[in-house]
């Protein structure tokens, strides 16, 4: 496109938007080939329309949306709310490119009632209205299956799957299987539990999947009482079964007091890229819907913009009639005949906060199997937020962490190891053997070690770590510090990992004076740290463990020439002991080891002999 037809494309963009009405109403973009590309509302047109065309706006994504335009239309309607519905009428019928993307969980199971002549229920992930009645979905499976064991123990619905007549019933046609014997189904395939009875039960169960549990409860409790008075005493005790599972089950789903009747609980929560609205219907206490969404940012849209969209979705896709919604703040939204409650405290705010509570839940699992599809997502998260932490030039992809180990300065050795996005890469791990510092100086030992390895990585040119982390405080720091920089020169991140008064990693340091960086140490950046921490640990114990082990096993044997590890093993393995050796005769060793080898050993042990046996 010429710098002609843009200033073209312009001006006639500006005289659509001059002659805008101040009316509320939905408004469409239009590209060049005359497709919509942005639906938007507004409760008035030509102030917000403009908005987009101001030289101030500085949003990238809205520049890039402006750019793309070539026309503009719009719809005025009466309210505000009526704008809302349109534009979310017309994002479901377009959906144009740059309007935020819904991300639909059918995945989620529903429960389903069939209209069969003797229903069945069960869960399902497919949706055909002309099977039968669908309760859900839910985003919470542990409350599916609850609602589907209490169904289930209390109302017997069948499990089998042939299609039943009353015809067929009439003429024998069926058999009972084994969920009959077992007393999970009453059987009315053969006319052992009638029909009527079976479908009272069915639409007892139709009313808990609904929420209405008090009301079943109260129903059975008044018939229970009846039959009771009329002496039949056995039913009485089954509906008291069917009453107290039923007390136990709502119990335990109710979340508030049941005089908080029809509300719609609503709450987000976003980051860059992504937003997940949560969804929740209360009815008589009790939550019968549960549901998260998730929307794809496309323009930097605000919590605010977001919320009202989604307001809209789920009201209209759960057919919710609540006059009352239930929000974390307050929105500049209208709906006829809807009071808008923002708690701060009591049974709403405790709504409120389940739902904040269900939409962080959902973000975090989103993550996880994000990260589960794609593990390379999760290393550079995490190394994104250790640079953001740090304030490093660059994200830190290999990380480098020392520690020395001995005992009282002897057999004294350190470890390397080197991590690469976030992941142990054991084969770049060095050991050392401390040379130059003599008894338990950590500090010169450090020092020793860490002018060994990034001497000899600048000889090599190998790739410097992009950040370095020592096994202690400030004083491993400082000493880190007089090699890397001071000595070598070198520009390399140095932090610490400190621990508390319970040799616990408490804290991590950064910078010179060295400061406490902010991070939660039960975040899973922390552990991370920690864990590179733990392994250069383990890596230096198990080195210095390995060498005190080689000092323990040496034998007077290892110290004779010409005597293997295997001649070495045959003795002890005939003799069991280096005194029975010494004590052996020539002759003795002979036997075992061949003549030449047994004079090497005897005149080790007999070196006034030169090698031969006294006469």
């Amino acid at each position: 496109m010429t710098k002609e037809e843009n200033e073209a494309r312009l001006a006639k963009l500006k005289s659509i938007v001059s002659n805008l009405p101040e009316k509320p109403g939905s408004y469409q973009y239009y590209d060049k080939e005359h497709t919509i590309i942005y639906v938007g509302k507004a409760k008035n047109l030509k102030a917000r329309v403009s908005s987009y065309f101001h030289k101030e706006v500085d949003r990238f994504k809205t520049k890039v949306l402006v750019s793309k335009i070539w026309d503009i239309t719009y719809t005025v309607v009466n309210t505000e709310e009526d704008a809302l519905l349109l534009e979310n009428a017309l994002i479901k019928k377009y959906n144009p490119r740059y309007n935020v993307l819904l991300k639909d969980g059918k995945t989620y199971p529903s429960i389903c009632m069939t209209k069969e002549y003797l229903p069945r229920v069960f869960k399902t992930r497919t949706i055909n209205k002309k099977w039968g009645q669908y309760f859900g979905p839910y985003s919470h499976i542990g409350s599916m299956y609850a609602l589907l064991e209490v169904i289930n123990k209390i109302y017997k619905p069948r499990t089998c799957r042939q299609p039943i007549t009353k015809e067929g019933i009439a003429q024998g046609k069926y058999k009972p299987c084994l969920e009959y014997y077992i007393h999970n189904c009453g059987a009315p395939c053969i006319g052992k539990q009638s029909y009527e009875d079976y479908i009272e039960n069915m639409n007892q169960a139709r009313e808990i999947l609904k929420g209405h549990t008090r009301e079943v409860q109260r129903m059975l409790f008044e018939e229970m009482q009846k039959a009771a008075e009329e002496l039949r005493f056995e039913h009485a005790q089954s509906l008291k079964i069917r009453y107290e599972a039923l007390e136990n089950f709502a119990s335990k789903s109710e979340v508030v007091s049941h005089t908080i009747n029809d509300v719609d609980v609503f709450s987000i929560t976003s980051d860059e890229k992504n937003a997940f609205i949560n969804y929740i219907h209360v009815e008589r206490g009790q939550v019968n819907q549960s549901f998260t969404f998730e929307y794809k940012k496309k323009l930097n849209e605000s919590d605010e913009e977001l919320l009202q969209l989604g307001i809209v979705e789920m009201r209209e896709r759960f057919n919710s009639k609540a006059k009352e919604i239930i929000l974390p703040e307050d929105l500049d939204i209208q709906l006829e005949g809807v009071t808008i409650t923002i708690p701060v405290r009591g049974d709403k705010r405790k709504l409120l906060d389940l739902s904040i509570q269900n939409g962080k839940q959902y973000k975090f699992d989103r993550l996880k199997q994000a990260e589960k599809l794609n593990p390379e997502q999760r290393s550079t998260r995490l190394m994104k937020e250790l640079q953001t932490a740090l304030k490093l030039p660059k994200m830190p992809y290999q990380i480098e962490c020392f520690d020395n180990s001995n005992i009282s300065g002897t057999d004294a050795v350190a470890g390397c190891v080197v991590f690469k996005a976030m992941k142990p890469s054991k084969k770049d791990y060095r050991k050392y053997n401390i040379k130059t510092v003599t008894g338990p100086d950590d500090y010169a030992s450090m020092q020793e070690v860490v002018r060994r390895r990034y001497t000899r990585m600048m000889e090599e040119e190998t790739p410097l770590p992009d950040l370095i982390i020592t096994d202690g405080g400030v004083g491993q720091m400082h000493v880190v510090r007089e090699v890397v920089v001071d000595e070598l020169h070198l520009d390399v991140p140095i932090a610490g990992l400190a621990k508390d008064d319970r040799h616990r990693t408490n804290e991590l340091l950064f910078g010179w004076p060295a400061q406490t960086v902010g991070i939660d140490v039960k975040s899973e950046l922390f552990k991370v740290l920690t864990q590179i921490q733990d392994e250069v640990h383990r890596y230096a114990i198990t080195f210095h463990r390995d060498k005190r082990s080689k000092h323990a096993l040496h034998s007077e044997l290892d110290d004779i020439s010409g005597i293997g590890p295997k001649t070495r093993d045959q003795l002890v393995k005939a003799l069991k002991t280096v005194r029975k050796i010494r004590e052996a005769k020539l002759e003795e060793l002979a036997a075992i080891i061949g003549n030449s080898k047994a004079q090497r050993v005897y005149a080790h042990f007999h070196p006034a002999d030169d090698g031969q046996e006294p006469a």
